[in-house]
């Protein structure tokens, strides 16, 4: 069985978007909208993993240190310590906030989390 793709509810649909493209080199299909107002985006990433963005109007913006909202986090594996050490910096430096690490976790991976312009979690593993 494979995941087809992930989904994630944002309220500004077109700020997610460069989020996901900027940092983590999605590229995105155009955007979709139904008659009920629905708006969403496929992104995908290397290797092949999906993740839609949906906006219905319904969304409203979130506390940025929501720790159980929406979903946990989604991981993205960028190749190595210093490679996490690098983005995390980066998202740090554009004003992102970084909620752990990096760091190796109990279980042996070198990590860090930040949140995102809506304050859901992102993990960036090595």
């Amino acid at each position: 069985m494979v995941i087809e793709h992930v989904a994630l509810w944002v309220a500004d649909l077109e700020r997610a978007r460069d989020f996901f493209q900027r940092y983590f080199g999605a590229t995105s299909n155009d955007e979709y909208v139904n008659a009920k107002g629905f708006h969403s985006y496929f992104l995908t990433f290397d290797g092949g993993a999906r993740l839609e963005i949906m906006y219905d109007g319904t969304q409203t913006e979130n506390v940025l240190d929501r720790a159980h909202d929406g979903w946990g986090h989604v991981a993205f594996s960028v190749g190595g310590n210093d490679a996490v050490d690098e983005l995390t910096a980066r998202l740090v430096a554009d004003g992102y906030r970084c909620v752990s690490g990096p760091r190796t976790t109990g279980d042996g991976y070198y990590e860090s989390c930040i949140l995102d312009a809506e304050g859901n979690r992102i993990e960036i593993t090595a």
